[in-house]
């Protein structure tokens, strides 16, 4: 129990869960409320001239384009720093400042990431349907600036923490009541604001070009960028914070994300704003009642039986529905009384466009993709958490002074990432096309991606029999503060094949997600990856506490335990579920990336 009464351990966790739980419903109702106001507004919004379209227009096509790239870049360095400084190392903060136990420390750094990769949809929603994605970026941004304040001053005021241990681990006193929740409400803000910003300032960059090659070089960028970043924030800001003093590298953090959102603001001018075009989610549903409500009526393949009007801007009107999913073919069915006069859509939720119905076709295909994401992500969430705990108990000195601080382990996977990204991009890829005439399919760099992370477990698992092998040679396993003589270097193999495997499947699920959903729902794709990688940390939580419960390996102190067992068993995982999406991939049909690939490859 904490000094002042609050649950500790699992309570905690459920306090965390529940508070952010409880934000994201609220969030969602405000969303919701929202949207009737939003629809009204673009109604008062189509009385306008068609002079004063035509200006707004030509308005909208002068903006976006390379030179917005500084501006989003500049704020991505800023804020990924900061995300870098705080986030990296916030379980040895939560360990040392605070005396959680090791593993309940990885359960909370474990749901923090899942938040902050959860918040991402939320806040792709919110921009897709009602704010954009502009104001999404600095409200989220402004909220993370607010949040880290509050961590950096639980570092820099002793009456905000708990007092250092006096006689060993086991006399440290606990956090009071105003200490927790000064630190809960630092947590949650930073957490909201961090995922805010992830991925919608992905969509916001991809929506300032016009073509496939532009938009896949910005990605390619992102990715660098948004690695390189968090490098930077995780070597230096962390070795600051381990070194020198928690509240400045804190502190740092406070003033680059301040930074960050100031360039953004700066960029306005030249920014192309994509109009909201309402919840898409709501014609999504309007789709599947429609069809239920005609379940009785026959399906026709005439062109002329179905609603095909185009609806918004779109490349190209869908004249039939195809034959696949056909039971949602009946939402766009015409019948007696669904249409006005003019041919507009009379009853939204008995009639919907083809467009519409194929629109949710496409998200119902990639589901079995997304869902096998989920299971290739698990197992990096577990690594990352327990590659700390290692390198806690081995030897992180390189030379005489200099001693790497624990949490900045997971550096070595953010730089093989950035740096095989540009070797992928520029040697890898133009190999690629010239042997096959044809770039990778974003299906197949996720497949490469799989198998480098089984890989990286095979490594895992044989590195840490190493360690508790020498464990136990030097009669360490009962001691917990004692340091291992295994060198922490011996941690970067393991983080380094992870690495290359992100390289290949993080920028192809992005790709495939951008490409492949509907026009509507452009900034919630970009977000799948963070909710892909969201769930996995909750379930890495799971997959601790079951290992946890129903076998020895993983105790507090994991000298003690079998951290080899948990990696082979993430093997095992990760290669059934790399058979999973092998028949997922394998019955797959693209709905727009063919295209897009001619388009690029003509233009490289």
């Amino acid at each position: 129990m904490l000094s002042g009464g609050i649950p500790y351990g699992p309570t905690f966790r459920h306090y965390l869960s529940k508070l952010l739980y409880k934000l994201l419903c609220a969030t969602f109702r405000i969303t919701m409320a929202a949207n009737e106001f939003q629809e009204s507004s673009y109604a008062i919004e189509g009385r306008h001239s068609s002079n004063e379209k035509a200006q707004m227009s030509d308005t909208h096509s002068k903006r976006g384009g390379w030179i917005t790239f500084s501006f989003i870049t500049g704020t991505l360095i800023g804020l990924t720093l900061a995300a870098g400084g705080w986030g990296t190392n916030f379980v040895v903060y939560l360990i040392e400042k605070f005396h959680f136990k090791s593993i309940v420390a990885t359960q909370i750094g474990n749901i923090v990431n899942g938040s902050t990769s959860l918040f991402p949809v939320l806040a792709a929603i919110i921009a897709d349907s009602m704010l954009g994605c502009y104001s999404v970026i600095w409200i989220s941004s402004s909220l993370s600036f607010l949040g880290i304040q509050l961590l950096a001053l639980t570092a820099a005021l002793k009456s905000l923490r708990p007092q250092t241990c006096v006689n060993g681990p086991s006399l440290c006193p606990m956090p009071t009541k105003i200490q927790f929740a000064v630190l809960y409400m630092g947590i949650v803000l930073a957490s909201i604001g961090q995922g805010g910003t992830r991925f919608t300032i992905a969509a916001m960059g991809a929506n300032q070009f016009d073509n496939a090659k532009d938009q896949a070089i910005f990605f390619n960028w992102y990715v660098v960028i948004l690695y390189a970043s968090a490098v930077l924030g995780s070597t230096v800001i962390v070795y600051i914070e381990d070194s020198f003093s928690w509240a400045l590298g804190f502190g740092i953090c406070v003033v680059v994300t301040l930074i960050g959102l100031a360039i953004f603001l700066l960029g306005n001018r030249y920014y192309r704003h994509i109009k909201p075009q309402g919840s898409p989610f709501t014609s999504l549903a309007r789709v599947i009642v429609a069809a239920t409500r005609k379940r009785k009526i026959p399906i026709s393949s005439k062109s002329g039986d179905y609603y095909s009007e185009q609806l918004g801007k779109v490349e190209k009107v869908v004249a039939v529905p195809t034959e696949s999913f056909r039971f949602l073919n009946r939402a766009a069915l015409k019948t007696e009384g669904d249409t006005n006069s003019d041919s507009s859509i009379a009853k939204p939720w008995r009639l919907c466009s083809v467009q519409q119905v194929e629109d949710l076709k496409s998200l119902i295909r990639i589901c079995p993709i997304l869902s096998s994401g989920i299971f290739l992500s698990t197992p990096i969430g577990v690594l990352t958490s327990l590659t700390v705990l290692q390198a806690l108990t081995v030897d992180r000195h390189l030379g005489p002074h200099f001693k790497i601080p624990a949490g900045t382990v997971v550096v070595f996977t953010l730089a093989s990432t950035a740096i095989s990204l540009t070797l992928i991009d520029r040697i890898l890829y133009p190999i690629w096309q010239k042997l096959s005439h044809q770039s990778p399919t974003p299906l197949q760099r996720i497949a490469l991606g799989h198998v480098f992370n089984a890989l990286g477990m095979i490594v895992a698992a044989l590195v840490e029999s190493k360690r508790l092998k020498i464990t136990k040679t030097h009669h360490l396993t009962d001691e917990t503060n004692s340091t291992i003589p295994m060198s922490v270097l011996w941690l970067v193999p393991q983080m380094a094949v992870v690495g290359i495997g992100e390289a290949f499947h993080y920028p192809g699920q992005v790709t495939l997600y951008y490409q492949e959903f509907p026009t509507s729902l452009r900034s919630t794709s970009t977000a799948m990856c963070a909710m892909i990688i969201g769930i996995a940390y909750y379930l890495s939580n799971a997959v601790i506490g079951l290992t946890q419960r129903a076998t020895g390996w993983l105790p507090d102190n994991i000298n003690n335990g079998r951290l080899d067992n948990v990696y082979w068993m993430l093997l095992v995982v990760g290669v059934i579920n790399f058979g999973y999406y092998l028949i997922c991939a394998r019955f797959y049909r693209y709905r727009n990336v063919g295209k897009e690939n001619e388009n690029y490859i003509s233009d490289r």
